[in-house]
Formats: structure tokens, C-alpha cells, sequence
């Protein structure tokens, strides 16, 4: 990963929008930086998915324009997908064949394949050559899925769910060997989730998405930088000011917390004033960030 973002992006979306009977995608912009880690959070029928098949080339959008690695899709899905790793949870392997067999039948259409990091991954994930797809748990069918998609060393990886279900060591195991992807800074992730654990670990961007629309992104230490729980004390008789970067106040009695999105030492000074008194100044957990920015999306959309 690296500090400092290249010109290139491995991904482009651009005012992106699909239609359904009874959900929308609604123009949805998105930026993935090559050398990037990007994590797209969003709760479960967001649109994580659908954003996903549409820059895989699967679902072509009613608008706006999708370029990956250079390629507009769906009209250069082929030529994309050479350099492309995708997996997502619901992928399914042959039951009755050996991993082997996947890993000989990946090696003769990809020409990037790379055995001796193939071999690398069945080490470091436990698994063995010889062990027939019917017979592997959830977490070794997750982890024989990745294998066949990283031994081919491709350029931009698209991951959607690809820890959901896992057990805590797997899923540490899988993440620390998506951390080691990126030590070549050539090469992009995208990475789908719910579970913000997951992306708050090994990501640099974070883009929230929810209710088909892109609600938030940005750098993800500057996510957490700027959002903090402030805990208030309000004597009777005190009204809390209304304060720029303070998006939710929640006061019960004398006891009040807001939440602010973009926050700077002068809104504990201005509270202070007002009367009230700053009991703690808190930093939040990206799910906390997560949760806070939908609840306030959601208001303004009603509003």
C-alpha cells in the first residue's frame, strides 16, 4: 500500500446508474487509484453487488459510463478480464474434481500463472492439491477460490464478500495474504463488505454505499481523523448551539453526545462556552462512522 496516490485508476465509474422493478442504482461515481485498496461498505441490498457485476461487465448499466483498466465495459469485458481476479461468495468449483485439477485447468488460460506462488498459497492455507472440492469446508472452499484467483497474479482484484461466513483464523489469513498482494504497488483491490472489521484493516479508501448511492468516500485515515463522539454535561436551562461538523445530537437529561463528521478543536472550546461541559472527546470505529453516516444520509434523503 502506498501513501501517495498514482495518476492511474484501475477503476472508473462515472455517473452510473441501473434500473430494477423495485431497487435503483443511482449515479454512482467511484474512483480506485492503481496501487489502491478500496473498501466498499454497505449494508446487505445496498448495491455493493450490483456495482460490482456492472464494472465486471456482467450487467450492462442504463447509463453513465464504467472503464476498468483502461477498458469501457461491457464493450471491452474480454481484453479487461485478462488482468482482472474476481471472487465473490457465492462462486461455486467443480464438486466431483481435485483442487489440482482447477489449478492445471486456471493454468492453461491464464498465461500469468504462477506456480511456485500457487504452491506458496496451498501451504500457507492449509489445503492440499489432492483434496476433492466436496469434500473442503466453507473456509477451505473460500480459500482454494482466492488461491485460483491470486496465482494468476492479475492487475486489479474485485472482491465481493469474500469473508462472509469465514471463522476468525481464516479470515485473518486471508486478509494477511491480500495485505502481501499489494506489496507489488502495481496492482488494485476492490474490496465488497459489510463487515468493516474486515475493510478498516487492510484498506487506504473507503466508499459507503447504501440504498444505491454513494454516500460517502474518502482517504480511510482521514475518515477516522475526522469524525469524534463528543460526551456533554448540559446544566438546566442550557441550549446547545447548532455547530458546523456537528451532524447528530442526542441529549437525554443532562446527558448529551454529538457526533461530528468533521471535527476540530474549537467545537469543544464553542460548547464549553455555550455553558455546557465536554466530558470526553472520542474517537470512533469505522463501523461507528458507518452506521452514523447512513442514519444521517437516510434523514436528509426524508427530509
Amino acid at each position: 500500500m502506498t501513501g501517495n496516490y498514482p495518476n492511474r485508476l484501475a477503476i472508473e465509474l462515472s455517473g452510473v446508474g441501473k434500473k430494477y422493478r423495485f431497487f435503483s442504482l443511482d449515479n454512482i461515481h467511484l474512483k480506485v487509484p492503481e496501487g489502491q485498496i478500496m473498501g466498499l461498505i454497505g449494508p446487505n441490498g445496498a448495491g455493493k453487488s450490483t456495482t460490482i457485476r456492472i464494472l465486471m461487465g456482467l450487467v450492462h448499466q442504463d447509463s453513465g459510463e464504467a472503464l476498468v483498466l483502461g477498458h469501457p465495459m461491457p464493450a471491452e469485458q474480454v481484453a479487461a478480464k485478462w488482468d482482472i481476479g474476481f471472487a465473490s461468495e457465492d462462486m461455486r468449483l467443480y464438486e466431483s474434481m481435485t483442487l489440482g485439477w482447477h489449478m492445471n485447468f486456471i493454468q492453461s488460460i491464464y498465461p500469468n500463472w504462477d506456480t511456485a506462488y500457487a504452491q506458496l498459497l496451498l501451504k500457507r492455507f492449509g489445503l492440499r492439491a489432492e483434496q476433492k472440492v466436496k469434500g473442503l469446508s466453507h473456509g477451505q472452499r473460500v480459500k482454494a477460490t482466492l488461491l485460483l484467483v491470486l496465482a494468476r497474479r492479475p492487475k486489479l482484484l474485485v472482491l465481493d464478500e469474500p469473508t462472509t461466513g469465514l471463522d476468525p483464523v481464516a479470515r485473518h489469513e486471508i486478509l494477511r495474504e491480500l495485505t502481501d498482494v499489494m506489496a507489488d504497488e502495481g496492482r488494485s483491490i476492490l474490496f465488497s463488505s459489510h463487515n468493516t472489521q474486515d475493510v478498516e484493516q487492510i484498506s487506504d479508501q473507503i466508499t459507503f454505499i447504501d440504498r444505491g448511492r454513494i454516500i460517502d468516500s474518502m482517504d480511510k485515515e482521514m475518515y477516522l481523523d475526522r469524525w469524534r463522539r463528543l460526551r456533554l454535561e448540559v446544566p438546566y436551562g442550557i441550549k446547545l448551539p447548532a455547530l458546523p461538523g456537528i451532524i447528530d445530537v442526542r441529549q437525554d437529561g443532562r446527558l448529551a453526545v454529538a457526533t461530528a463528521n468533521a471535527f476540530v478543536p474549537d467545537l469543544a472550546n464553542a460548547y464549553e462556552s455555550s455553558g455546557a461541559r465536554v466530558n470526553a472527546v472520542e474517537n470512533m470505529t469505522l463501523e461507528e462512522i458507518f452506521v452514523a453516516n447512513v442514519e444521517h444520509s437516510r434523514e436528509e434523503v426524508e427530509a
